[in-house]
C-alpha cells in the first residue's frame, strides 16, 4: 500500500475514535445532566454493546442511512457511535423543524427507521418521518452476550485490530460520514454530505488551533443535527483527549449554570443568541473554571462580547463555518491558547484565520476574479474541509462548486495578515435605489445603539419586502424599544450610515420574540413572513 493510501485510511474518524476511548480508559470522558457519567473505556462498550444489538436485531443489510432524534446526551452520542461503528451513515434529524420538514428529510435519505427516545418525543411532539425505534424498548433487549463480547472487544483488542473486526477496515477518507440536512432558513433543507476526512480534518484544525487536552471539558449544548454540534462536541470532544458533559437545551441557562461548575467546564462553544441568555441567569462563580468561549452562526455584537467578559472573565471569541465546509473555516485562537503573543492569534470584529491546510480568498460577485487584500467581495473556501456535496442533488452542488471552490455566500475582505472579516450575506442585502445595502451592518447599529437588554435576549432583526419605487425597503422587527422609531432612526443617522440604509419609521414591527432557528441562527424565512404579513404583502 503506498503512503498516500495509507494515509487516506488512517483519516477516518472511526479509528480515530477507537484509539482515543482505548488511551483514555478509566479517565473521565463523557457526563450529561441526566447523570450519567462514563469513562472512555466504558463508553467504548456501551456503544460496542449498541452495535451488536442493532446489526443482529434491527438493521437490513441494505439499510445505509439511519436516523437518529435525540438530544445532546451520552445515549445520543453512544448511538451516534453505534450507528457509525456498524458501518451506516448517521442522519441527525432537526427536532426544532416541523413535521413537514421531517419527513422531506426522512424521505430524502431514503431513512428505514429512526432511533429516538419515547420520552423524547412525548416532548417535542413531532413525528420524525420514518418508524421509530425508542431507545427505552432497545436496553433490556440487550444480552448478557452483547456486554460481555462488547467488554472483550474494548479491553482486549488494539483500535487497528478491532476496527478491522468491526467490518471498518475498507473505510477512506472519501467515505460517507453522515447526512446533515441545512437548517433551511431561506427554503427546503438540503442533505449535506459530509465524509470522514471532512471531519477528520475538522478535528485537526481545532486540535491545533484549541489545543484541548486532558485538563479540558467541553460544554456539549449544541445540537447534533447542526454540523457545529456534530463536527465539535460530538466527534472533536470524543477523539480528542478532552472530556464533554451534555445537556438538552442551550437555552437552559440555570442547568448549564450547574453543570459548568460541578464539572469544571473549560470550553464553550455557543452562538450569540445562547450567550445572552447566559449573563444573567448564570453566576460569574458557576463559569470560574471557563478559559474558551467561540462563537458561530451569527456575527457577535461588541457589547455582548464586552458584557461576557466584565461578568465572567472570559472574552468571546469569534469563528465562522457553514455546514458544507464541515463547518470550521477560521478561528480566532483564544490568548490562553496562544503558542506565541497571546494577541497575535485574534482581531476584534475578525472571524480569525482559515485553519491548516484551508485556503480563504475573496473574489468579485460579479466576476469571479480573486480580489486583492483589504477588498470586499464574495468569500470562497478550498480544502479537506469541503463537503462532497448535496445528497441527490448535482444541480445545487454545481452552484455553489467552480473549480474545488466553494461559494460560501458571506462577504467580505481578509486583510493583510490573514484575518478574515464578513461585512453581510448575499441573501441578506436589499437593492433600494440601485445600491446594496446589508440587513446585518444595520442590525449591527442598531444594537449598539440598544445594547444588550435585562434579560440578555435578541432584541431586533432587519429584513425587507418589495417596494413599488425604490425595488426593496428595509423592515426592523422588534421585541421593544426605550425610544420610539423617529428617535432611534435620528441616533442611526448621527451614526454615519448613509441614508439608504436608514429604515423609516413606519417600518418598525413589534413581535414578541424574534424567531430563531434550533442551531441558533435568525429564522430568516420566518421573519421575512411575518414583514410581509404585517403589511399585506403575503
Amino acid at each position: 500500500m503506498s503512503d498516500a493510501s495509507k494515509a487516506n485510511q488512517d483519516q477516518v474518524v472511526t479509528l480515530r475514535l477507537l484509539r482515543q476511548l482505548k488511551r483514555g480508559g478509566k479517565r473521565f470522558k463523557a457526563a450529561d445532566s441526566t447523570g450519567v457519567k462514563l469513562s472512555a473505556i466504558d463508553l467504548l462498550v456501551r456503544t460496542l454493546a449498541l452495535r451488536r444489538f442493532l446489526l443482529r436485531e434491527v438493521f437490513a443489510a441494505d439499510e445505509q442511512q439511519v436516523g437518529i432524534f435525540l438530544p445532546p446526551t451520552v445515549p445520543a452520542v453512544a448511538t451516534n457511535f453505534a450507528v457509525t461503528l456498524a458501518g451506516k451513515v448517521a442522519v441527525n434529524l432537526n427536532y426544532t423543524a416541523s413535521n413537514r420538514v421531517l419527513a422531506q428529510c426522512s424521505e430524502a435519505a431514503g431513512l428505514k427507521r429512526v432511533l429516538t427516545s419515547r420520552r423524547f418525543l412525548e416532548k417535542v411532539e413531532l413525528d420524525p418521518g420514518a418508524p421509530t425505534l425508542c431507545l427505552e424498548d432497545v436496553r433490556p433487549r440487550i444480552r448478557l452476550s452483547d456486554k460481555l463480547v462488547a467488554w472483550v472487544q474494548a479491553h482486549c483488542y488494539s483500535p487497528e485490530r478491532l476496527h478491522a473486526r468491526l467490518g471498518l477496515g475498507h473505510l477512506t477518507a472519501d467515505d460517507l460520514l453522515t447526512l446533515v440536512f441545512t437548517s433551511g432558513s431561506t427554503g427546503v433543507p438540503k442533505g449535506v454530505m459530509l465524509t470522514h476526512g471532512n471531519i477528520y480534518s475538522n478535528i485537526d484544525g481545532i486540535e491545533k488551533c484549541i489545543k484541548l487536552d486532558e485538563h479540558d471539558v467541553v460544554l456539549g449544548i449544541l445540537p447534533f443535527f447542526h454540523s457545529f454540534g456534530y463536527t465539535v462536541t460530538l466527534w472533536a470532544a470524543m477523539t480528542l483527549p478532552c472530556a464533554a458533559v451534555y445537556h438538552y437545551s442551550p437555552l437552559d441557562a440555570r442547568v448549564i449554570g450547574k453543570l459548568a461548575e460541578q464539572y469544571g467546564v473549560t470550553v464553550l462553544l455557543a452562538t450569540p443568541t445562547f450567550l445572552r441568555s447566559y449573563l444573567r441567569r448564570i453566576e460569574p462563580e458557576q463559569f470560574r473554571t471557563l478559559e474558551v468561549v467561540v462563537l458561530g452562526a451569527e456575527k457577535m455584537p461588541v457589547d455582548l462580547a464586552e458584557a461576557f467578559e466584565q461578568r465572567f472573565g472570559v472574552r468571546p471569541m469569534e469563528g465562522y463555518g457553514t455546514t458544507e465546509l464541515s463547518p470550521v473555516v477560521a478561528v480566532n485562537i483564544p490568548p490562553s491558547r496562544s503558542a506565541g503573543d497571546p494577541h497575535e492569534g485574534w482581531r476584534e470584529g475578525s472571524i480569525g484565520r482559515p485553519l491548516p491546510g484551508v485556503e480563504v480568498r475573496v473574489v468579485s460577485i460579479d466576476t469571479d476574479e480573486p480580489l486583492p487584500v483589504g477588498e470586499t467581495g464574495l468569500i470562497e473556501v478550498r480544502g479537506p474541509n469541503v463537503m462532497k456535496g448535496y445528497w441527490q442533488r448535482p444541480d445545487l452542488t454545481a452552484e455553489v462548486m467552480h473549480d474545488g471552490w466553494y461559494r460560501t455566500g458571506d462577504v467580505g475582505y481578509i486583510d493583510e495578515d490573514g484575518f478574515i472579516y464578513i461585512t453581510g450575506r448575499l441573501s441578506r442585502f436589499s437593492k433600494i435605489g440601485g445600491e446594496m445595502v446589508p440587513h446585518i451592518q444595520v442590525e449591527e447599529a442598531i444594537n449598539q445603539i440598544l445594547g444588550v437588554d435585562e434579560e440578555g435576549t435578541l432584541r431586533v432583526a432587519v429584513t425587507a419586502i418589495p417596494d413599488e419605487r425604490k425595488g426593496e425597503r428595509l423592515v426592523v422587527l422588534h421585541t421593544g424599544l426605550p425610544c420610539s422609531p423617529a428617535e432611534l432612526v435620528r441616533r442611526l443617522a448621527e451614526t454615519g450610515l448613509p441614508n439608504l440604509y436608514l429604515p423609516d419609521e413606519q417600518s418598525f414591527v413589534q413581535v414578541d420574540e424574534i424567531p430563531i432557528l434550533g442551531s441558533g441562527k435568525l429564522d430568516l424565512r420566518r421573519i421575512r413572513e411575518i414583514a410581509l404579513e404585517h403589511f399585506g404583502q403575503s
